[in-house]
């Protein structure tokens, strides 16, 4: 018992239940809690952007070819591309044979549209040209204070790490003070984790406490099948690779609990962002890969958003009684591999995104969103769970085709052999 109370996921759950229950007993005082929570988030992402510029820099001198960093990026993107489509395919499958939303019969004209015109407006604000625009920063600095985009922090860093491998001996200065910050920011974010508990359990009674359990009922169908797809998703396809990869994803699972029960109860995958890049190394993954791999899978590695679009675009149709052809599914599907994409860790996005889906698919109407608004928080858990245990297998899966994967470290940490 003494050794479970030293355990920083021993207090995170405690204080998630803690939290529940409170939200539950005392929805007045626990929304009050809120800032808790809000807190906690913005602490740890004020230090995301200079760790990952640090990460990704020491990872570039230390590959010591630009080729390489290319080399890593490209088959990044070649899994995220593959194995998110997966997700998007799944959660397509799922809702056409559970139907969650059959039987719903809304009317259309009862819907209030003025419910999610702040996320529709927000979703058509950028187009595929202005994503692209976005990753390059008005400033070098304006990276780190800006929207706090990980992509943008990459490309800096990108360039940065390229430049500071060029100059000679002047770089070597530079590397040795970038290899001092790094540890002075990664000694800064294990004081923060500390905090875990307290955000987590703030977090979680103002989300009970704001909309209730009550919201759950009518809408239990959707959230079920969902949670039960995000599970197939992790075990079956995630299982899968993790199997060809060499290890178990179970075993993985429970190497990460502490970060996923963070994840769970401030419901943002950014929360742990860091705690899983230092653990990804312990486990055997080289740093210039993690540095490159993690922070771009934020954005282009979005499984359990991916799944949550599709699903929820489906259950709209459903309950407004919309039949949608093949034709028009594979549309929803394509037009979702594509708005997923550039979608952050940060609690919304995801419905964002399916806004942002819906808005060029005129066979559902926007408006449809308003049947899952208040819900929608209750399956953002899940969606950055899903998200951070896939963003941590592509980082080991890439780094084996790198041959940068220590299966020695990796079997001692998993408790294998």
């Amino acid at each position: 018992m003494k050794r479970l109370v030293g355990q920083l996921y021993f207090w995170v759950l405690l204080a998630i239940l803690a939290g529940g229950i409170f939200g539950f007993v005392n929805p007045e005082q626990a929304v009050k809690l809120k800032p808790l929570g809000d807190g906690f988030i913005a602490l740890v992402k004020m230090l995301i952007s200079p760790i990952i510029f640090c990460t990704v820099v020491l990872g570039i001198a230390g590959a010591g070819d630009m080729r390489k960093v290319g080399r890593v990026g490209g088959k990044a993107l070649l899994y995220f591309e593959v194995v998110s489509t997966f997700a998007l395919v799944i959660g397509l499958i799922v809702v056409n044979v559970v139907k969650p939303g059959a039987g719903f019969n809304v009317d259309p004209a009862t819907l209030d549209a003025t419910a999610v015109a702040d996320y529709a407006k927000r979703a058509a604000t950028q187009t595929t040209g202005d994503f692209i625009l976005h990753v390059i920063p008005v400033t070098f600095l304006d990276a780190f204070t800006g929207s706090g985009d990980l992509l943008q922090v990459l490309f800096v860093a990108i360039l940065f790490g390229y430049a500071m491998m060029h100059i000679g001996k002047a770089g070597e200065v530079v590397h040795h003070f970038m290899e001092a910050a790094f540890q002075i920011f990664f000694k800064m974010m294990s004081v923060l984790m500390k905090l875990a508990p307290i955000g987590a359990g703030g977090a979680m009674a103002f989300t009970i406490g704001r909309y209730g359990l009550a919201a759950l009922r009518p809408l239990a169908a959707l959230m079920g099948s969902f949670y039960l797809t995000c599970a197939l998703f992790v075990l079956v396809v995630l299982g899968t690779i993790a199997a060809v990869t060499g290890f178990s994803i179970l075993r993985y699972i429970m190497y990460i609990k502490d970060e996923l029960l963070t994840v769970l109860g401030t419901a943002s995958s950014e929360s742990a962002l860091v705690p899983l890049m230092q653990k990804l190394e312990k486990l055997g993954c080289s740093k210039s890969v993690v540095g490159l791999v993690v922070p771009s899978g934020y954005s282009f590695n979005l499984d359990g958003t991916n799944i949550y679009i599709t699903m929820a675009a489906m259950f709209v149709a459903q309950a407004l009684n919309i039949d949608l052809t093949l034709r028009q599914q594979l549309t929803l599907l394509f037009v979702a591999m594509l708005t997923s994409k550039g979608a952050s860790g940060v609690t919304g996005a995801g419905f964002i995104t399916l806004a942002a889906t819906l808005a060029v698919v005129p066979s559902i109407p926007v408006a449809g969103l308003a049947l899952i608004l208040g819900i929608d928080r209750f399956m953002s858990e899940s969606r950055s769970i899903t998200n951070f245990i896939g963003n941590g297998v592509a980082a080991i899966v890439v780094s084996k085709w790198e041959n940068e994967l220590d299966f020695v470290k990796l079997k001692k940490e998993l408790g294998v052999g």
